[in-house]
Parts: structure tokens; C-alpha cells; sequence
């Protein structure tokens, strides 16, 4: 396995609840655009479950036949999912100044906050920005004394205590059993009635055995990962995750490690908008596109392949020009790009009327 340490082929950002907002904006004379990598991120859904002891716990088994009971405080993690998506980041490297002249029918530019283009001579909406996880609201926690009767509260030691309080709990199942079986005292005018009557002793149940077992308070959070992959590699370190202390350092050898594998499949998309020759001409319109290659990211740790997805990624494949004739003065073209690849997703041109 390689070493963490040796020079990563990647680029490693870790960031939590990252949204990618992009807005259109008009570029003027002298502005100029990007052209963008494609970043692959990794959404990575992780529960935390809190336990905290009950004051009767180490009376569970004596007196409800309850084993494995939580006696002392802990945390645990666990990975719910991961899903795999991609965005697209400016490409430093492909910084370019559009010809908006008199001797071009360049007329607008669209670009979003970033610099990444978006379009060229065409109305473009801007990406939705990526939605935000929001962890559902939790109920109101149970405070179990508020169900004890006076005789556990007035109880002269813990074990008396556990007696009643477990001689309570049986007694609301026995409650529930004859109002199921429609055998109650007090049976309930209507359906409604028995609804709201199994609730509360459902209730009741609840907090008086959170005094036994315990509670578990689970916590969900989304942690984003971000990688931009610059070449094939079959095994590259991406994140280490223990059960106890969830997300780790990549150096921590706590947690255990996650892989990926990135698999350049060599093939590129193709346009026939962009021409090969890419020699600087007086009149260049400076308008480039990139042509993708095709890649398939699995992520996987030492027992199994968790996941595995195929995208296309500007930086596997070329960067071409368009051709010159499209801007000229005889063309007026509209394009709209791909914000993630860089590549043209439409491309519509008509003629200019004298």
C-alpha cells in the first residue's frame, strides 16, 4: 500500500455542508473566463448515537429480564451512505480573454461566481446550488421522574425503587393488552379515544423504561469530501473512520482506512465545434472549449467495493479552440456549457443580416 506520505495525485479538501452557488454574470471588454476541472465529492452520511446509562440500569435484568444494558456513558458512529457527485472548479491553468470587439459577434459572456463559463451570446440560469442536508427535527426528550408514581418516589433505596418502578411498567402492558383485546373497565367511546389512550400509555412505558435501558440520542450529519483527480491510481487513501470517534485524520490509525480507485477509460467526447489547429491567429476569438475524457471513481476499503460511478472529467480529457468563423462577422453563434466538464451542451448559429 502506498504510503500516505508519499505525493498524492490528488487534491484532498475536506469541508462540512459545502454548496456550490453560481450566478450568472454579464463580462464586458478586457474580463476574461474559466474553463473548469471536475471535482468529484463524496457525501458521506454519518450517524452518532450518544448513550447515557439509566439510574436503575444495573436493575434491568433482576427485574425485567433485560440484558447488555448500557451501564456507563459512550458514543458511536456509524456511515449511513455515501453518494458520489461531481462539480466543476475554475482550471487555473485555462484562463482565457474573449475577443469582445468590433471584429467579432461576441455580444455577451455569461460566467458564474467562480469565473467558470456558463454561455457565450445565450440567456443561461445559472446551476441550482446543492442542496443543504437539514437532519430532521428530534422529539422532545422523555424526563422519566415525571412519570413515577409517589410511592417509587417516596421508595426507601435504589432496589425498591427498581421493584416498583418495573411493577409500573407491567401494569401499563397489562393496560394495553386489555384495551387491545376490548376487555379494559373503561373502554374508549371511539377509535380516536383508543388511539390517544395507547399513546399515552406508549408514553408512559417509554420513560419509565428509559430508568432501566437508558437513552440513545442519534445525531445525523453530512460531511462532504472533495477530491480532483489529475491521474489513474488503483489505491489512494480518501478518508479514515472509526466507530467510536467517527471521521479521523488520514494519518490516525484509529480509524479504519477508505480507498479509491480512479480508472482513466480513454474515452473523450466530441465536438465537432472545436477545431484541432490551435494556432494563434490575429483574429482568434479566444472562445475554447474542453472535450472530457471518461473516468470511473470506486471507492472501496480492505473486505469489499462500496461504491463505484462513471463521470466525465475535463481535466482527462483535451482543451480545444472553437472555430474563428463562428464569431466572425458573418456567424452569430450561441453556446451554452456544461459547468461541470466544460464541454458545449448547445451550440445554435444563424446567419447576420446585413
Amino acid at each position: 500500500m502506498k504510503s500516505h506520505r508519499d505525493k498524492s495525485i490528488l487534491t484532498l479538501v475536506f469541508s462540512t455542508l459545502l454548496s456550490f452557488n453560481a450566478m450568472a454574470q454579464d463580462v464586458s471588454e478586457g474580463s476574461s473566463y474559466y474553463l473548469p476541472k471536475t471535482a468529484i465529492e463524496f457525501s458521506i452520511m454519518i450517524e452518532k448515537t450518544t448513550q447515557e446509562p439509566g439510574d436503575l440500569c444495573m436493575y434491568a435484568e433482576r427485574f425485567l429480564k433485560k440484558k447488555d444494558v448500557a451501564t456507563e456513558s459512550g458514543t458511536a458512529y456509524r456511515i449511513l451512505n455515501i453518494k458520489m457527485g461531481s462539480r466543476g472548479i475554475p482550471d487555473t491553468a485555462k484562463v482565457f480573454n474573449p475577443a469582445i470587439d468590433a471584429k467579432h459577434s461576441i455580444a455577451s459572456l455569461k460566467v458564474d461566481e467562480q469565473g467558470i463559463i456558463l454561455g457565450v451570446n445565450a440567456e443561461v440560469n445559472a446551476p441550482e446550488p446543492t442542496a443543504v442536508f437539514v437532519p430532521a427535527l428530534k422529539p422532545a426528550p422523555l424526563n422519566a421522574r415525571d412519570y413515577l408514581t409517589q410511592d417509587i418516589l417516596s421508595a426507601g433505596s435504589m432496589a425498591k425503587m427498581a421493584e416498583l418502578t418495573a411493577q409500573e411498567i407491567y401494569d401499563i402492558r397489562d393496560s394495553k393488552s386489555q384495551l387491545n383485546k376490548g376487555q379494559a373497565d373503561f373502554m374508549p367511546k371511539d377509535g380516536e379515544q383508543l388511539r390517544i389512550m395507547l399513546n399515552n400509555l406508549n408514553t408512559q412505558e417509554t420513560a419509565l423504561l428509559q430508568l432501566f435501558e437508558g437513552t440513545a440520542v442519534k445525531d445525523t450529519v453530512e460531511t462532504i469530501i472533495t477530491i480532483v483527480p489529475e491521474k489513474a491510481t488503483d489505491e489512494e487513501l480518501l478518508f479514515r473512520f472509526s466507530a467510536k470517534f467517527g471521521l479521523t485524520d488520514t494519518d490516525d490509525l484509529a480509524g479504519e482506512p477508505y480507498y479509491i480507485k480512479v480508472e482513466d477509460l480513454h474515452k473523450t467526447v466530441s465536438n465537432t465545434a472545436t477545431v484541432e489547429d490551435a494556432k494563434k491567429r490575429s483574429d482568434d476569438a479566444n472562445i475554447y472549449a474542453n472535450l472530457p475524457g471518461k473516468i470511473k471513481v470506486t471507492l472501496f476499503k480492505s473486505d469489499r467495493e462500496l461504491a463505484t460511478k462513471e463521470f466525465y472529467a475535463a481535466q482527462f480529457g483535451k482543451t480545444l479552440p472553437l472555430d474563428n468563423e463562428l464569431f466572425g462577422k458573418k456567424l452569430f453563434t450561441s453556446l451554452i456549457y456544461n459547468p461541470v466538464t466544460g464541454n458545449i451542451d448547445t451550440i445554435k448559429t444563424e446567419m447576420v443580416k446585413k
